[in-house]
């Protein structure tokens, strides 16, 4: 859960990003899984979605062996991203993909929850159609990870969530000062990176 400033109790997905973590990942990952945040932010992960997506499918897979049996640890669900077949074979019942990978998933694919990203009404309603449990909209804020882009807005987080009938995660910029603001727009939650890979305390 992230508290907004405003009290709001919002829930928060960590979404990782070993390039930006100060100090040891996995570490990272044991403390986020395991509640030992704290500091200003005031953030705990509802779940860890490990994004990965740079590494080499083979080095994913091993990575992810470590962070699953570290969420299982503490009971933290484990979000697999992209390599679905990796997934697959360590038993890792929730993926979230890229629309066009999703696009390509044939029907012997079988997952608990499958979860995409959608920059527009029309891939939202794609990813409707193709079966998905969730989707991340964004990026909402304008963000360095998406550096001289501006935000989509509110409005667009809005238009989302008017378009599906499932949940929808705001991403991009996203920290306790405009966390509600995403919520009263109608998201169900929302994704957070670098609040939880560069906060000192954790």
């Amino acid at each position: 859960m992230l508290t907004g400033q405003d009290g709001t109790r919002i829930p928060c997905l960590c979404v990782t990003n070993r390039k930006l973590c100060r100090g040891d990942f996995l570490e990272r990952i044991r403390r986020i899984a395991s509640g030992e945040t704290g500091g200003e932010s005031g953030m705990t992960a509802d779940a860890i979605m490990l994004r990965e997506k740079d590494l080499p499918e083979e080095d994913y897979f091993f990575l992810a062996e470590k962070v699953m049996n570290i969420c299982e640890d503490f009971s933290m669900p484990c979000i697999l991203h992209t390599f679905y077949r990796a997934a697959e074979k360590l038993g890792c019942g929730r993926v979230h993909v890229p629309l066009g990978v999703f696009e390509q998933m044939g029907p012997d694919v079988c997952f608990d929850v499958v979860g995409t990203s959608v920059h527009s009404i029309e891939q939202a309603e794609q990813a409707l159609l193709l079966g998905a449990g969730y989707v991340t909209a964004g990026h909402v804020f304008e963000t360095d990870c998406k550096k001289g882009l501006p935000g989509r807005g509110l409005a667009f987080v809005r238009e989302i969530v008017q378009t599906v009938d499932i949940p929808v995660y705001g991403i991009g910029g996203i920290q306790a000062a405009n966390a509600p603001d995403v919520v009263r727009a109608g998201a169900s939650g929302v994704c957070v990176m670098s609040g939880f890979m560069l906060e000192k305390s954790i």
